[in-house]
């Protein structure tokens, strides 16, 4: 009977050793071995929204093929007073360099979108570092601007990417309203969309060169306003320091 009670003892203390492990999660070598233990994995997820208060939202432009209708977006954001952020691939950049330097020169925020817009989430970490550093120098001589931000190509995202992307300090950014502009959307069906699901912190995706482009955004914008909505840049919208991002890519502030 004693070494049953004994026994059952060692029992507790080995289970307990290894719930305080599991509890501590220590790191070692960037794994972490409860997660290894218990076979499951820790995911990174990008800013989809953020969690505010304010009646504030962003509005976001990838730009990649095509400049045609990017100076008419530039004079819709200013006759509406608002901010944006226009992600570009490095080789926009490379074909249209003044268009980039009349980006720069608005009230507009830049981030990068890569260099060559791949699937990064198929790229190693190395080829993930070319097409980062590549693109953020491309965008910095052309503009002089700083990059904070970073959309990955098609939304692709894995841990390996955005641990890259914060090696090179930058915030990795979805989004949660998408106007699906891309497939030729009237401008009044890309308004409905957002109407459906804009609220406070959202990020909302427009592409820069998409069929009705113009149309659509100062419908978006004109909504947006009435609404009482505060429209502003990404890097205006996100936090920058002390966040937290949940499972369903909303960062809070801590």
């Amino acid at each position: 009977m004693h070494f049953v009670v004994i026994k059952s003892k060692i029992l507790l203390i080995i289970l307990a050793v290894v719930s305080l492990a599991a509890l501590i999660a220590i790191n070692f070598c960037g794994i972490n071995y409860a997660s290894v233990y218990f076979g499951y994995s820790e995911r990174l997820v990008p800013v989809y929204s953020v969690d505010t208060e304010e009646k504030q939202v962003a509005i976001s432009f990838d730009a990649a093929w095509g400049a045609d209708k990017t100076e008419g977006i530039l004079e819709i954001l200013e006759e509406y007073d608002v901010g944006a952020t226009f992600f570009l691939v490095g080789f926009w950049v490379d074909d249209y360099p003044e268009m980039a330097k009349k980006i720069a020169n608005s009230k507009c925020e830049i981030g990068t979108h890569s260099n060559k817009h791949p699937d990064m989430a198929k790229l190693d970490a190395k080829s993930i570092q070319t097409e980062l550093v590549t693109s953020i120098e491309k965008i910095q001589e052309v503009t002089g601007r700083e990059v904070k931000l970073f959309r990955p190509p098609f939304g692709s995202y894995n841990n390996t990417l955005i641990t890259q992307a914060q090696k090179q300090n930058l915030i990795t950014i979805q989004w949660d309203v998408d106007t699906l502009d891309w497939k030729g959307l009237s401008g009044q069906e890309m308004l409905q969309r957002v109407e459906k699901k804009v609220k406070n912190g959202s990020i909302i995706l427009m592409h820069n060169n998409s069929d009705n482009i113009l149309e659509g955004l100062k419908l978006i914008l004109e909504k947006l306003k009435n609404d009482g909505y505060k429209v502003t840049s990404v890097g205006d919208l996100v936090y920058h320091s002390d966040y937290k991002i949940d499972n369903n890519g909303v960062q809070h502030k801590i």
